[in-house]
C-alpha cells in the first residue's frame, strides 16, 4: 500500500531544498573574486535528486534555468554509476557536456549518505576569462568554438576527495586572469561543500526512503500545477517574430520565429522559421533554447510552481538542427547572451496574444557586455568586465522598470566605486538618458548609459550589444523603444561604433567609451497617458517639456499642466495623425547623434 503524502512535510522539504539552493548562492557571492560573479551575480545554483533531476534552484540567474537538466543528464550517463564520495565534477563544453558557452563553468558534487548516492549540489559561474582570441571569451567575431577558449569535457576535478592538480594548472595557464578564475572556482567548491552538509543533514532527518518518496511527489506536484495552468489557456498556435541586428557577414537582421502551441495541458514551443546558424559567436546551443522556453512560460504563467524537473515535463521544445537556436558543432556561441534575450522577447511576444493584460512590451534587448582589456604599467593584465543592466518595457499597469536587469537575467550593475578602485578606469557618466524609452500609456523604461575613460596607456574594447536597427517592440499601440549606441571619444574625434563591432577596438589613454543602451518598448496609446505622469517625468528631467508636447500632446507651462491647451493639442494630433518618429528625433537630439551615421556594421 502506497504511503500517504503529508502536504505539510512536502512543503517543509521543498522550502528546505530552496534554502540549500540559496545558501549555495550566498556562499559564492561572499567568496568569489571577480566582479562578474561577486557583483553582477552571473551564476546559478541547483540541488538535484539521486537521478540527477533538479529539485530546487537558488534565486539567481533565470537564463540558466534550463541548463542544468541537460548537463546533469550528460553527467549521469557518464558517471552516474561510478561516482564516489569526495568526487567533484567540472565542465563547460556546450556540445559534449550540456553546457551553454565556454565561460560558464559547472562544478557539481554528489551527495552521499551511508555510502549511497542521494543527490547532487550543482553550481554554474561565468568565469571572467577562459582564454581564446579575445579577453572575456565573448568576442562576437569568433567563427568557431575553438577560437573561444578552454573547452572542458566532464572531468573529475576531485576524485575521492583528492584534487586533480593537473586540471587546476591547465586552467591557470589558459586564462588571462588566473587569480580571479581560480578564486571563483574555489568559491564554487566552497558552495558545494556547504551545500553537501545541508543536503545530507536533510536526508538524514527524514531517511532515504521517505526523502526519495517526497522528492518524487515534488516533481509530480509541480507537473500537476503547470498542467492545470496550461489547461486554463486557450488551445491554439500563437506565433511571433523578432530580430537581432545584422552585423559582419550577416548584415541583414537575423530572424527569430517562435510558435507557442497550446494543446490541452501541454505547451510546444517551435522555432521553425528561425534563421540558420551564423558565422559569428551568437549561436545558442539547445540548453540555452530550452532555458528560455522554461523561463518564458514561467513568466507568463506567474503561478508559484516549484523549480524542479516536474515543472518542465509539460513544456516541449523543438528547434531545427543547424538553426541559430540549435547550432551544429563547432559553431561559436560565446556571445550567445544576445539571442537568449531575443528568444525571450520573441516568446513573450507570442504569449502577449494569449495574455495581453499580463505581458509587458520588450525590454532593452538584454544586458550589454563591454570588455576592456590591457596591461598595467608593471605588465600585469587587467580586464574590465561586468554587464550593464537597463530596463523593462511598459505593461498594462505600470511603466517599465529602469536601472534594473530585465526578467531574463536577474543580474546586477557593478558599482562605480568598485570599478574605479580596482581597475584603471574612470566612470565619466552613469544614469538615465533623457527622452529615451518607448512612448505609451505606460512608457518603456528609460535607457541607461555609462561612460568609461581609460587611465592606462593602451587597451582593447570588445563589445556585445544589440537593438539599434530593430528596436524593442511596443504592445497594444505603444511605440518601440529607443536604439542602442556605442561611441569612442578621443577628445579630438568622436567615432560611432557598430552595435556589435566585429573586431577589437583600440583605446588609448583618456579615450572615453560611451555605451547607451536601448530603451524599453511602450505599452498602450501614448495619447492616453495620464498627463500627471508626464508632468512628473518632466519635473524629474526624464523628459523635456518639448518632448511632452510633441510626443504626448501635453502642454506644460511654469511647471503646471495647461489642461485646456492639452486637450486641444491632443485632439489636433489625433486629427492630423500621430507622428511615429517625433520621439526618436528628440532622443537623438538629446544624445547629439545623427542616426544616419550609424557606424559600419
Amino acid at each position: 500500500m502506497k504511503k500517504r503524502i503529508d502536504p505539510i512535510t512536502l512543503e517543509v522539504i521543498q522550502n528546505a531544498l530552496n534554502a540549500i539552493g540559496d545558501e549555495l548562492a550566498l556562499v559564492i557571492m561572499r567568496t568569489a573574486y571577480s566582479n562578474i560573479v561577486r557583483d553582477s551575480m552571473d551564476y546559478s545554483t541547483a540541488v538535484c535528486d539521486h537521478k540527477g533531476r533538479i529539485i530546487a534552484q537558488g534565486l539567481t540567474t533565470p537564463v540558466h534555468l534550463g541548463s542544468f537538466p541537460d548537463a546533469m543528464g550528460k553527467l549521469m550517463d557518464l558517471y552516474g554509476e561510478d561516482a564516489q564520495p569526495g568526487d567533484v565534477f567540472l565542465f563547460n563544453d556546450p556540445y559534449g557536456a550540456g553546457g551553454m558557452h565556454l565561460p560558464d563553468f559547472y562544478i557539481i558534487r554528489p551527495v552521499f549518505v551511508d555510502n549511497k548516492i542521494e543527490g547532487f549540489v550543482a553550481t554554474l559561474a561565468h568565469q571572467i576569462d577562459v582564454g581564446g582570441m579575445a579577453p572575456g571569451g565573448m568576442a562576437v567575431y569568433s567563427t568557431e568554438i575553438f577560437q573561444e577558449g578552454l573547452r572542458l569535457p566532464i572531468l573529475k576535478l576531485y576524485e575521492a576527495g583528492k584534487p586533480n592538480e593537473a586540471i587546476f594548472r591547465i586552467i591557470e595557464r589558459n586564462t588571462r586572469q588566473p587569480i580571479q578564475v581560480l578564486g571563483d572556482i574555489r568559491a564554487q567548491l566552497a558552495a558545494c561543500g556547504k551545500g553537501e552538509q545541508g543536503f545530507s543533514k536533510l536526508i538524514e532527518r527524514y531517511g532515504s526512503e521517505t526523502f526519495r518518496k517526497y522528492t518524487e511527489e515534488l516533481h509530480d506536484y509541480a507537473e500537476r500545477l503547470i498542467r492545470a495552468e496550461i489547461t486554463d489557456l486557450p488551445d491554439g498556435a500563437y506565433s511571433y517574430e523578432d530580430w537581432v541586428d545584422g552585423f559582419g557577414e550577416n548584415p541583414d537582421p537575423i530572424r527569430f520565429k517562435a510558435t507557442v502551441k497550446i494543446s490541452g495541458d501541454e505547451i510546444l514551443i517551435d522555432w521553425k522559421g528561425t534563421s540558420k546558424q551564423v558565422n559569428a559567436a551568437i549561436n545558442g546551443p539547445m540548453p540555452t533554447t530550452k532555458a528560455m522556453a522554461y523561463l518564458a512560460v514561467r513568466c507568463a504563467i506567474q503561478a508559484p510552481i516549484p523549480n524542479c524537473e516536474g515543472y518542465m515535463r509539460a513544456i516541449k521544445v523543438s528547434a531545427p538542427l543547424g538553426s541559430i537556436v540549435n547550432p551544429i558543432e563547432p559553431a561559436a556561441c560565446g556571445a550567445r547572451g544576445i539571442i537568449c534575450f531575443r528568444m525571450f522577447d520573441t516568446l513573450l511576444g507570442a504569449f502577449a496574444q494569449i495574455l495581453p493584460n499580463r505581458i509587458p512590451a520588450a525590454n532593452e534587448g538584454g544586458s550589454s557586455a563591454p570588455h576592456i582589456a590591457g596591461r598595467h604599467q608593471d605588465n600585469t593584465p587587467f580586464l574590465i568586465s561586468g554587464g550593464l543592466m537597463g530596463c523593462w518595457g511598459g505593461s498594462k499597469k505600470r511603466d517599465g522598470y529602469e536601472g534594473i536587469s530585465n526578467p531574463a537575467a536577474n543580474l546586477g550593475n557593478t558599482p562605480v566605486e568598485l570599478l574605479e578602485s580596482q581597475q584603471p578606469i574612470e566612470i565619466t557618466r552613469y544614469g538615465f538618458v533623457q527622452n529615451s524609452g518607448g512612448p505609451g500609456s505606460s512608457r518603456g523604461g528609460h535607457a541607461l548609459m555609462r561612460g568609461y575613460r581609460l587611465l592606462a596607456d593602451k587597451a582593447h574594447l570588445v563589445m556585445r550589444s544589440d537593438r539599434r536597427k530593430v528596436l524593442p517592440y511596443g504592445l497594444e499601440g505603444g511605440l518601440p523603444g529607443t536604439p542602442s549606441w556605442n561611441i569612442i571619444d578621443s577628445g579630438s574625434e568622436q567615432k560611432l561604433l557598430p552595435v556589435c563591432p566585429m573586431e577589437s577596438i583600440p583605446m588609448n589613454r583618456n579615450d572615453e567609451f560611451l555605451h547607451i543602451q536601448a530603451g524599453g518598448g511602450g505599452y498602450g496609446n501614448p495619447l492616453e497617458r495620464d498627463p500627471q505622469k508626464i508632468l512628473y517625468d518632466a519635473m524629474n528631467e526624464l523628459i523635456t517639456v518639448e518632448y511632452a508636447l510633441d510626443v504626448y500632446g501635453v502642454v506644460i507651462r511654469d511647471e503646471v499642466i495647461d489642461q485646456e491647451a492639452t486637450e486641444i493639442r491632443r485632439t489636433e494630433m489625433i486629427k492630423k495623425g500621430y507622428s511615429q518618429s517625433a520621439y526618436l528625433t528628440h532622443f537623438h537630439r538629446t544624445i547629439g547623434i545623427d542616426p544616419s551615421d550609424s557606424g559600419t556594421d
